[in-house]
């Protein structure tokens, strides 16, 4: 009787071993699976999981993400294929729209030799200030839609935000008169010096300024204090707390203003960002504030 229960516990001990080995192996190939599957997506590369255990569990494991991966890289090659194709439209029309803009250009500036009076040299002034915009749009968009890596282009130079901001702000005289916005501007005495690429930031004025003279309820003020921070304050009744959360999605439409669009707003967040700096969004007592931080 005890050898028999002697050859039973020898045999559960063997089973036990054989079994702790079996789970060893298997946990070991789940690792080697999850380490070949996080190596497959961070590198980008067309190698399949390859697995040595004989366990038909783990084996259709495998079988079925590779089966995925290899979905997933087809539907990413057609996306690329797609996304290629759309740049590609953008920047022709980008191109395209540069012909007639210089076009106009040139036949305001013959306008401009003639003998004009006062009203008319005003109207050609917003007519090449306006194309002006139009370029720099355009411009803006074959950036965007390229996907033109700006951080290789940043040129960094030691800038006096004071002086950036008054020139861009008076750029835009004509454009704050004829909507009968007369803005607010507190610039400090101080001078404010950061390390930017200045025309990046002075894009990155441009549009936010564009932006409050676009959507504002009649008055925009622009502060700069000694600590450096920037803010761009207007009332926007139409707003509300949600749509400015995301008013630097790339290509969010406000719904109660079709014709806005957050592209402007989307540069400009990225180019801040480029910069080092920071750019927020907040919504409070109907008015839409915009703050930089560099």
């Amino acid at each position: 009787m005890n050898i028999n229960l002697l050859v039973i516990a020898i045999i559960l001990f063997c089973f036990c071993i054989l079994l702790l080995i079996k789970i060893y192996i298997m946990k070991k190939t789940v690792r080697d699976i999850n380490d070949s599957l996080k190596y497959i997506i961070k590198s980008d590369t067309n190698n399949l999981i390859s697995i040595t255990s004989e366990d038909r569990d783990i084996k259709n494991l495998a079988i079925s993400l590779n089966k995925e991966l290899k979905n997933l890289r087809n539907k990413q090659l057609q996306y690329e294929n797609g996304n290629q194709e759309l740049k590609r439209l953008i920047t022709d029309i980008s191109h395209d729209l540069r012909t007639p803009l210089t076009a106009i250009n040139g036949y305001a500036e013959l306008l401009e030799e003639e003998q004009l009076n006062e009203k008319q040299k005003e109207y050609t002034t917003i007519i090449n200030q306006k194309v002006n915009e139009l370029r720099s749009l355009t411009e803006q968009l074959k950036d965007l839609s390229v996907g033109i890596e700006l951080d290789k282009k940043l040129k960094k130079e030691t800038c006096c935000i004071n002086d950036i901001l008054e020139e861009t702000i008076a750029s835009y005289y004509n454009l704050f008169r004829m909507k009968n916005i007369v803005p607010s501007i507190s610039i400090c005495e101080k001078k404010v010096y950061k390390e930017i690429d200045k025309n990046m930031i002075i894009r990155v004025f441009e549009n936010l300024i564009s932006n409050a003279i676009k959507y504002s309820d009649g008055n925009c003020n622009i502060m700069l204090e000694e600590s450096g921070k920037i803010s761009f304050i207007n009332k926007a009744s139409k707003l509300d707390v949600t749509t400015v959360k995301k008013i630097f999605d790339r290509y969010y439409t406000l719904e109660k203003m079709k014709e806005y669009s957050g592209l402007g707003l989307s540069i400009a967040k990225q180019l801040v960002e480029i910069n080092g700096g920071t750019i927020t969004a907040k919504y409070i007592k109907n008015k839409l504030v915009i703050e930089i931080l560099f």
